[in-house]
């Protein structure tokens, strides 16, 4: 397509130059018919490019010139310029070629980028609810072994509790009947057998119990 743009501009400009020459050529002829017709019989001492016997010799090198100006146009400068425009055009065409593959791997590019964000930020919230779960766990076991663990030692100390309860009953009971066996030899009674001094005294505390 560029090649053909060239082409087309440098035939538009070539049948210009040739009108434009023709113009001139035709132009100048008729300016030295019209110099003859009104200066033939000052040939003799009027200007030299005015003179009709010089014209053929005028025509000659106007023929001339517009030959090589034509040649140099068609064949130099007209197909240097249309170099020109279509190292120019190419040179637009790679640009926009060029540009278009970069906006397509910038948006590539983005397109990755907002994938990746948008699943780091998937990983990131599926971390955070897993961590906050494994910390609730934490918490509710280590809850449950310090329940368990408060359980356990109330069991044992109301354990250590009713046995010295238990122990401290007992010795009370024996030094109970001991006395209630003292004072009844003291107020003159008959001795009284260990056994039946540790059943009343047992009586006492259960019915001080109730």
């Amino acid at each position: 397509m560029p090649n053909l743009l060239a082409k087309g501009r440098l035939a538009r400009w070539s049948v210009g130059a040739s009108a434009v020459l023709v113009t001139m050529t035709t132009a100048a002829g008729s300016v030295l018919a019209a110099a003859a017709e009104h200066g033939g019989e000052h040939a003799s001492g009027g200007l030299p490019q005015l003179n009709p016997a010089n014209f053929p010799t005028q025509i000659f090198w106007l023929a001339l010139s517009f030959a090589a100006l034509y040649y140099l146009m068609a064949k130099k400068a007209l197909p240097r310029v249309a170099e020109v425009l279509e190292e120019r055009q190419d040179r637009i065409s790679r640009d926009l070629s060029k540009a278009a593959s970069l906006k397509e791997e910038a948006e590539a590019t983005l397109a990755t980028v907002e994938k990746a964000l948008a699943e780091a930020r998937g990983e990131a919230q599926s971390v955070i609810a897993q961590t906050v779960a494994e910390i609730d766990a934490a918490n509710q076991a280590r809850q449950a072994a310090l329940a368990a663990d408060i359980a356990e030692r109330l069991r044992t100390a109301e354990v250590r509790i009713q046995a010295a309860k238990d122990e401290a009953i007992a010795n009370v009971r024996s030094a109970a009947a001991d006395i209630a066996r003292d004072v009844a030899v003291k107020l003159g009674a008959t001795d009284v057998d260990q056994a039946t001094a540790d059943a009343a005294v047992g009586a006492v505390i259960e019915e001080r119990r109730s």
